[in-house]
C-alpha cells in the first residue's frame, strides 16, 4: 500500500510521449499508478494523444518539446524521474547527417542537464542495438560492445545513436546524475494511436506489396510493451544505474519476417514477397542508391544480441518474435493502413 502511495506521488516525464515508444512507456507508467508528465512537437496535436490516454487523464498533461534549456527546465521540474525516448529515426537515406547527429546529442545532453539541475532520481535513456552492433565486436553483441562511428559500416543513424550515448554516459560521469541506458532492437508491436514511424513502416511496406524481392539483412525484433516495460523496471530497479541493457529477440532476416507475416495472415500472401536478392546485387544497388546504401554493409552479417544482463538484472523476458510480428500487423489491418 505504501509502494501504490509513493507511485501516485511521483511524477514521471516522458520524452517524445507522441511516439510508438514513448506512448507505450506512458501507458504501462500510468497502468501502474505513476503519473505522467508528456512532451510532444506541436501542442495541436494534444488532444489527439490525450485520447488515447483517455482512463488516466487525470494523471497526465502534456508540454511542448524541449528544444531550449529554459523550456526543458520547466518541463523536468517537479518530476522525480525522466524517460527520455525522443529521437529522430530517419525513414530512409539521410541527407543532413551533421544535423541529425546534432538533434540527438543536443537533445540528450539538454534532458541530462535539466535533469541534473532540478535534481531527479534518475533519468532513462533509449539508445539502440545501432550504438552497440556495428563496430569491432562479434555476435553476440553484448552491452560491452560498441559501433565504431568511424568506420564505413556506421550510418548517419548509427552514428547519431552512438554519439548521443557516448554523450550521455560522459555527462554523467562528470556530473554524478544516475543514468540507465536501454538498446532495443528493432521495435515492433501493436500501435496505440494511428501513426507510426519508421520501424512499423516496414511491416506496413511488407503488406502492402512495396517489396518484390528482399536483401538478407535482418535485425533483432522487440516488443514495444516489453521495450517499455525495461524502461520502467530501469527506472526503480536500484542495481541498474550506471548501466546499459540491450534488449531485443532473435534477428529477423527481411524473408524470415515476411514469411512469418504470411504464416499469420494468408489473406495477404501474394503480397508478401520472398524472394531475395543476392548479395552482389545489393552491393551494385548501393552505388546507386541511398537506401541500399544504409545496408549493404550488414548484409550477410550476424547481428544477433544477448540481452541475459536485462534478464539477470532487470528480470524481462519479452514475448515471442511471432507475438509482436502478429500484433503489429493486426495493429495496422484493424486501422485500415494496410488497405492503402
Amino acid at each position: 500500500m505504501n509502494e501504490e502511495r509513493s507511485r501516485r506521488k511521483s511524477i514521471v516525464l516522458v520524452t517524445g510521449v507522441g511516439g510508438f515508444l514513448g506512448g507505450h512507456v506512458a501507458l504501462q507508467l500510468l497502468q501502474q499508478g505513476y503519473s505522467v508528465r508528456g512532451t510532444i512537437r506541436r501542442m495541436t496535436k494534444a488532444s489527439a494523444i490525450m485520447s488515447r490516454f483517455q482512463s488516466f487523464a487525470d494523471n497526465m498533461d502534456l508540454v511542448q518539446d524541449l528544444d531550449n534549456d529554459k523550456g526543458c527546465d520547466d518541463a523536468v521540474s517537479g518530476c522525480d524521474y525522466v524517460i527520455h525516448t525522443a529521437s529522430p529515426f530517419p525513414s530512409g537515406a539521410v541527407r543532413d547527417e551533421a544535423g541529425l547527429i546534432r538533434t540527438a546529442r543536443e537533445g540528450a545532453l539538454r534532458v541530462l542537464r535539466a535533469s541534473h539541475h532540478v535534481g531527479v532520481k534518475r533519468v532513462v535513456l533509449t539508445s539502440s542495438i545501432a550504438a552497440t552492433n556495428h563496430g569491432n565486436g562479434h555476435a553476440p553483441f553484448s552491452e560491452r560492445d560498441w559501433t565504431n562511428v568511424e568506420s564505413k559500416r556506421a550510418t548517419p543513424y548509427y552514428k547519431s545513436k552512438t554519439l548521443a550515448e557516448r554523450a550521455a554516459w560522459a555527462f554523467v560521469e562528470e556530473r554524478g546524475l544516475p543514468l540507465v541506458v536501454i538498446n532495443p532492437g528493432l521495435i515492433l508491436g501493436p500501435l496505440i494511436g494511428n501513426d507510426f514511424g519508421s520501424s512499423v513502416g516496414l511491416i506496413w511496406r511488407l503488406m502492402n506489396g512495396k517489396f518484390t524481392s528482399l536483401p538478407r539483412y535482418g535485425c533483432s525484433i522487440v516488443d514495444v510493451r516489453d521495450v517499455a516495460l525495461a524502461h520502467v523496471r530501469a527506472m526503480i530497479e536500484p542495481a541498474a544505474v550506471g548501466h546499459r541493457f540491450i534488449v531485443g529477440g532473435r534477428v529477423f532476416l527481411m524473408k524470415d519476417l515476411s514469411l512469418a507475416l504470411a504464416q499469420a495472415f494468408p489473406e495477404y500472401t501474394s503480397r508478401l514477397p520472398t524472394a531475395e536478392l543476392p548479395d552482389w546485387f545489393v552491393r551494385i544497388l548501393a552505388l546507386i542508391d541511398a537506401d541500399a546504401r544504409t545496408i549493404v554493409n550488414e548484409v550477410g552479417r550476424d547481428l544477433s544480441i544477448d540481452t541475459s544482463k536485462a534478464g539477470r538484472m532487470l528480470q524481462w523476458h519479452p514475448r515471442s518474435e511471432e507475438e509482436t510480428i502478429r500484433g503489429c500487423a493486426q495493429s495496422l489491418i484493424e486501422r485500415a493502413w494496410s488497405l492503402r
